[in-house]
């Protein structure tokens, strides 16, 4: 980790844009350094970070960033704004681009008092974790992948409270205070049931959102089954855009005159009319060229009424497990709907990004605004990185990205950054006659 001296030029270049959004200088200041230690800082902590700031005497204090960081100063609504304007700006006329919808865990195994944090089953890992449940919306072209939003969503512990208040239920109250503290108790567990959302009722405020704002007016949507949801398509179909979702196999689907799963239709038409299935080559979103059989029709499906079907299997001899999408788009051929569906990964590379560069499980902040801040400053961070300049030889520009510059690359270069603002700092304490100790408790103090 590279001692930060002031803000890289990469970075400052795009918080400058976001500037209105916060009142003071000095606020500012502090998280855009903060958004520079997302990228560079191996803790992404709030204490990770500061610990490697360099400043003009006096030194402000970890309170000082902390408040500015989490808790003043700025609204983080105004800032996710903020930046969904400047990314849309960015692409277009850039191609075509699709909003992706998702949710992910963000682990935190020690940190049971962050916010948002539960002890549950992960599915993903096969184990029991703490983590919090992220839900996501991207946005992709060939190029690149942005975050438009992370919303961590708020556990329920509506059962275990309402085992607490049956426990706990007396005959009669007839002290004031015992009937005052149960009237609290029951208020809170009211208050804790109606906040809860499930993640999809959380993705549909999201949609809601970015389609208020009207900044990506050509930006379909593509999401799978555990966001899909009659709700958010509806919003979707009367905001005159469309989507794409993966649909479990165990959907109903009604064909000629009978309801069937998805899982059985499939089987009948390989055994009965394997011919249905036509092969295709779909150009993915990174270019690479992939042949599908896939058969597709119009199709009646319970609440959801007619949609197109697309089953789509890789293996030529139709013996692989298949993949059933769904879309309102009934004019579009099966190629196209293939083709958004395959956008729908661009969140899985944000996810990666931002577990691995961005900070998303490092939040060690316990209360919902400063999360929100952590997150949405983390999407900042990812979009800070696309927009750098390349930094690497013709060694590593690997074949397998085609000639395009890496994240790698382009964290590199902010990097570079950062170390060249030290070498300059150096070379000024140097110049007004700071020894090799004093440069270094400047730089590094005990």
């Amino acid at each position: 980790m590279l001692p930060i001296v002031s803000v890289p030029e990469s970075i400052a270049i795009v918080m400058n844009s976001h500037r209105k959004v916060f009142c003071r200088k000095e606020g500012f200041e502090h998280v855009s350094r903060y958004v520079t230690g997302l990228i560079t800082s191996p803790n992404k902590t709030l204490q990770g970070i500061y610990d490697w700031q360099v400043y003009d005497e006096p030194s402000p204090s970890r309170r000082a960033m902390h408040q500015a960081v989490f808790e003043r100063g700025w609204d983080s609504d105004e800032l996710i704004q903020s930046h969904r304007q400047q990314v849309s700006a960015e692409y277009q006329g850039q191609g075509r681009h699709v909003i992706s919808v998702d949710w992910t865990f963000a682990h935190h195994d020690k940190g049971s008092c962050i916010y948002g944090v539960k002890k549950s089953y992960d599915y993903v890992e096969n184990t029991m974790s703490r983590f919090q449940t992220v839900v996501t919306a991207t946005v992709a072209n060939a190029s690149r992948v942005d975050g438009l939003e992370a919303a961590v969503q708020q556990p329920s512990f509506e059962a275990q409270e309402q085992a607490y208040l049956n426990a706990t239920v007396a005959e009669s109250y007839e002290q004031t205070k015992a009937a005052a503290r149960r009237l609290v108790e029951l208020l809170h567990y009211e208050t804790n049931r109606k906040a809860y959302k499930k993640r999809t009722e959380i993705a549909v405020d999201i949609v809601k959102q970015i389609e208020d704002e009207n900044q990506f007016p050509d930006a379909h949507y593509a999401f799978d089954n555990g966001v899909l949801t009659l709700e958010l398509t509806r919003l979707i179909e009367n905001c005159d855009k469309h989507w794409v979702s993966q649909i479990e196999c165990s959907r109903h689907i009604q064909w000629r005159g009978e309801w069937k799963r998805a899982d059985a239709l499939d089987k009948l038409l390989r055994l009965n009319s394997p011919h249905s299935f036509r092969p295709i080559e779909v150009k993915s979103r990174n270019g690479e060229v992939k042949s599908y059989w896939v058969f597709t029709k119009v199709v009646r499906l319970k609440r959801y009424g007619r949609k197109r079907l697309v089953i789509v299997h890789e293996a030529d001899d139709l013996t692989d497990e298949p993949r059933f999408l769904l879309t309102d788009a009934t004019h579009w051929e099966s190629r196209r709907i293939i083709q958004t569906w395959n956008y729908r990964w661009a969140s899985e590379i944000f996810h990666e990004f931002a577990k691995q560069v961005t900070g998303f499980e490092q939040a060690q902040v316990r209360n919902q605004e400063a999360v929100k801040r952590h997150f949405r400053l983390s999407c900042v961070a990812q979009s800070v990185v696309q927009k750098a300049e390349a930094s690497g030889g013709k060694s590593e520009r690997f074949s397998f990205v085609q000639g395009k510059p890496t994240f790698g690359q382009r964290c590199r270069t902010v990097i570079r950054q950062v170390l060249l603002a030290l070498i300059k700092c150096v070379g000024h304490l140097t110049a007004v006659g700071k020894t090799g100790e004093q440069i270094l408790q400047t730089l590094m103090p005990d």
